[in-house]
């Protein structure tokens, strides 16, 4: 279908039951879909939480704080919108209740609500509206694919159930779309899934004025044609709008899946789209190496928040394709940096049965020490090592002590108290940064660019001299250093040329020894993997252990 459509059209996707059921997925994989039959796609979602946005959450509240090309740190759920959909999104595409009120609450102080009372309806309502309305107006999208974060009934998620209850008023049905994900519970001493909760959310959802239009059931067990038509008539939808979203082996399968059911035509009808044809070869062909027969590829992930996979969701899914497209399986080895601080037995083994070492992003002190150690084995006993971020700070810090034997090498952030001093600081603030600066939205972020020395392994790798990238830091390699780091083997061959900051660096006659300052995970897709994802992985299979 070509993309020549003169009125936007809305999906809603909201969820019910729990959280945790993936809506993000469920969005993206719908987004794929309908791109796939030529049709111009856009993503945002409403965040209820009162945080501006995520950049200063826990990652066991939150999970990872996913950066977009203009800087935006918004909720992961945007890295499989990107991911999914191949689209870089914007800051239109990140909504939260802290930013709506906080612009209603500035445009109540300049006056320009004449003095009225300010409430939730209509002044935070119309807020939000305008905001969904200018993602569609601004990327002339024919799609705009909107998530409504948390769970249905939740208090806080309240005004944006009546928004989009409010869009469907102003854009009818022919341009709006209610699309529910909802669970289907299993009960080990019925042995049946339960249709109940689902039957309770959307009468919760109707509660608020809202039909849904098509549900999502998520289930670990097969559903069946039973189920099935008990849910349309008791949730008042076709039979079959009622679609399985059942637990797959991979997210990548998503697509598939629903493709198989065929939402994209129901999605079609509703909407008035005419015949639509989805062309998903490439999600066939990714399937395909995901259900292959593979040899396991065992890389350590050296963090302090140890198996919490969403606080590193983008590393785990770069590391994860760059493996389906080499024909390998990721077995990750999940290593507790303070155990190594603590020479622990388990953790040190599992670091030297590693076929790579990965060093993720991070803030603060704790466990640095034992990701310093990581990097130090690496270097010795020429094991794949690939710093990102913090990891790229660490392999430098590491490379100091080595250098001159003396431990006091380290990073400003590490010693704020300048206990050892500035002249040891190898890792330093950037320029305009300083403690006391707000901790939100003020790291040097988003996409800069970075000139590759050519003789080096990172310009084989991407295969051109200019290249952007992504970053999320307030600290930076120390330039004071860079020259006694540069004669004996530790190479930076990738610069910001307009303030000369290392962004890339190499340990020269290594197998695989490098550190980036930027967030290359942000960038690498599921058809397409990163290059330095890329390049670790193929040095990690040649050191593959038998």
């Amino acid at each position: 279908m070509k993309s020549d459509m003169k009125q936007t059209k809305y999906i809603f996707v909201t969820g019910g039951v729990c959280s945790s059921l993936g809506k993000g997925i469920a969005a993206a994989s719908i987004g794929a879909i309908m791109k796939s039959c030529g049709l111009k796609i856009f993503t945002l979602k409403l965040d209820p939480y009162i945080n501006v946005d995520p950049g200063t959450m826990n990652p066991f509240q939150h999970g990872e704080v996913y950066v977009l090309e203009d800087g935006s740190e918004t909720d992961l759920d945007l890295g499989h919108y990107e991911r999914f959909i191949g689209e870089n999104l914007n800051q239109g595409s990140s909504v939260t209740t802290g930013k709506i009120y906080s612009e209603v609450i500035a445009n109540e102080r300049k006056g320009l609500y004449l003095g009225g009372t300010i409430q939730v309806i209509p002044h935070i309502t119309n807020a939000i509206k305008k905001k969904v309305y200018d993602a569609g107006e601004n990327s002339k999208a024919d799609i705009v694919m909107v998530e409504i974060g948390g769970t249905t009934g939740d208090i806080e998620g309240l005004p944006y159930l009546e928004t989009i209850r409010q869009i469907r008023h102003d854009k009818g049905q022919e341009n709006t779309l209610f699309v529910h994900l909802t669970l289907l519970p299993y009960l080990k001493g019925a042995k049946e899934l339960k249709t109940k909760p689902t039957q309770q959310s959307v009468r919760e959802l109707r509660s608020f004025g809202i039909q849904p239009d098509i549900i999502l059931t998520r289930a670990d067990h097969p559903t069946n044609k039973e189920l099935t038509k008990k849910i349309a008539l008791f949730c008042d939808v076709d039979e079959q709008a009622v679609i399985s979203a059942p637990t797959l082996n991979s997210i990548y399968s998503v697509p598939i899946a629903y493709h198989e059911q065929n939402l994209h035509q129901l999605i079609a009808n509703k909407l008035k789209l005419g015949e639509v044809t989805p062309d998903l070869k490439n999600w066939e062909d990714l399937n395909q190496k995901i259900k292959a027969d593979k040899k396991a590829l065992r890389i350590a992930l050296i963090v302090k928040y140890a198996n919490l996979e969403d606080a590193y969701l983008s590393v785990i899914e770069s590391l994860k394709t760059a493996c389906y497209h080499q024909d390998r399986e990721l077995e990750m080895l999940w290593i507790d940096s303070e155990k190594l601080e603590t020479q622990d037995e388990k953790a040190l083994e599992l670091l030297e049965s590693a076929d790579g070492v990965l060093v993720p992003g991070g803030f603060g002190t704790r466990g640095t020490e034992g990701k310093i150690i990581a990097a130090k084995y690496c270097r010795e006993k020429q094991t794949p090592y690939f710093g990102i971020c913090l990891g790229m700070q660490i392999m430098c810090i590491e490379f100091m002590r080595h250098l001159t034997g003396d431990q006091r090498y380290t990073s400003e952030e590490f010693d704020e108290n300048e206990k050892s001093g500035k002249q040891f600081h190898v890792i330093s603030f950037l320029p305009g940064q300083d403690k006391h600066k707000d901790k939100g939205g003020t790291l040097r972020l988003g996409t800069y660019p970075c000139k590759l020395e050519k003789d080096s392994i990172s310009y084989q790798l991407y295969g051109q001299e200019d290249i952007t990238e992504r970053h999320r830091h307030r600290y930076e390699f120390n330039n004071e250093f860079r020259e006694q780091i540069k004669k004996n083997g530790l190479q930076p061959v990738g610069i910001y040329p307009k303030e000369d900051l290392v962004e890339i660096i190499e340990l020269q006659n290594h197998p695989f020894m490098i550190g980036c300052q930027f967030h290359p995970e942000f960038l690498s897709r599921p058809h397409r993997p990163h290059p330095l994802f890329q390049g670790f992985i193929k040095a990690s299979i040649k050191n593959q252990k038998s």
